[in-house]
């Protein structure tokens, strides 16, 4: 239990996969929460348990009305609502944007015109796209390397929403802090992202090829590498900025752990029982050959994450072989 003392806190995109998590603990740490979410892509079911312990705004945070009256009340502020996915900074750059661009700023005039001075908001490994060395550290410039890009569209709005939060929180806020998770992964968190696509994957080639190694696809050549953050440790990781981070610090939350594609999809098929033979594809354009936090400010705040990839990979892989409707590739 947090020695924090019991406050009200909004969080924006609250039935997402990071917000679930970040509106379960708060609930449990005892705080008083509202959650603020449209549903396109978070679901209730992830706090179907909790619904008798917080309270839920259904609504579009690009409706300043809306952010308005959610935010009125509150002590703090948790900004996550965002279309995140890779496939969907390909697909609906100017959704993405637009949502990421008018939700942070509603946000911020809410929070202004409430008297409402806490703001923790999340943000990406993303605004800094191909990192200039590894481990990453907090420091390093925020790039869009293209405009023409779509995929850009993610990161160049998770940069506006950090400028946003630094700017006004310099003047009109007593407390704002800016986390970026790296590459989190858990159960039930949608198929959009590399590991659920490599279970559902495996699932579905275990079926069409039933013997001996399947024939397994892959974007790239397999050896780029991303470093992977337990749904558990990036909640902690939040929690721990909240308590004790800095005024408009910026702090990294994964882990150390780099793994290359190629080692994380045999490894995800292992855990299904399976062993696979790669067939390296084209990377999608903008891709990042390598990424992996620096932690070290967080971990000077007491942030140690407890889960390897060793350990998480069979717990979200034994929930998308019970859910296989979670998603179809």
């Amino acid at each position: 239990m947090s020695n924090v003392a019991k406050q009200t806190f909004l969080v924006t995109g609250g039935t997402g996969f990071i917000g679930s998590g970040i509106t379960r603990r708060l609930v449990r740490e005892g705080h008083r929460v509202r959650v603020l979410d449209d549903n396109s892509r978070g679901a209730e079911r992830r706090l179907a348990d909790l619904r008798a312990d917080f309270e839920l705004l259904e609504g579009d945070v690009r409706d300043p009305f809306t952010v308005d009256r959610a935010v009125q009340g509150v002590d703090a502020v948790h900004h996550l609502a965002f279309v995140n996915g890779t496939e969907h900074f390909y697909s609906m750059p100017e959704l993405v944007l637009e949502v990421g661009v008018k939700g942070m700023m509603n946000v911020v005039d809410a929070c202004r015109r409430h008297g409402v001075g806490k703001l923790f908001l999340a943000s990406s490994s993303e605004v800094y796209q191909t990192p200039p060395g590894i481990p990453t550290a907090e420091d390093v410039p925020l790039v869009v390397p293209d405009p023409m890009n779509p995929r850009y569209s993610y990161g160049g709005g998770k940069i506006i929403s950090e400028l946003l939060a630094i700017n006004f929180g310099r003047k009109y806020f007593e407390r704002v802090v800016i986390y970026r998770p790296h590459n989190v992964y858990g159960p039930d968190m949608g198929w959009e992202h590399v590991i659920p696509q490599f279970i559902v994957r495996t699932q579905r080639l275990s079926q069409e090829q039933p013997q001996g190694s399947i024939r397994f696809p892959i974007q790239g050549t397999g050896q780029e590498t991303r470093s992977f953050c337990y749904i558990d440790d990036l909640v902690d990781g939040v929690m721990l900025a909240q308590e004790k981070g800095a005024h408009l610090g910026i702090y990294h939350i994964g882990t150390r752990e780099e793994v290359s594609v190629a080692d994380l999809a045999r490894r995800v098929a292992a855990c299904l029982g399976r062993e696979i033979a790669l067939e390296p594809g084209q990377l999608s354009a903008g891709s990042t050959q390598r990424r992996c936090p620096d932690i070290s400010k967080l971990a000077a705040c007491g942030y140690s994450p407890r889960f390897s990839l060793e350990e998480g990979l069979p717990i979200i892989c034994d929930w998308y072989r019970k859910h296989p409707s979670a998603g179809v590739l």
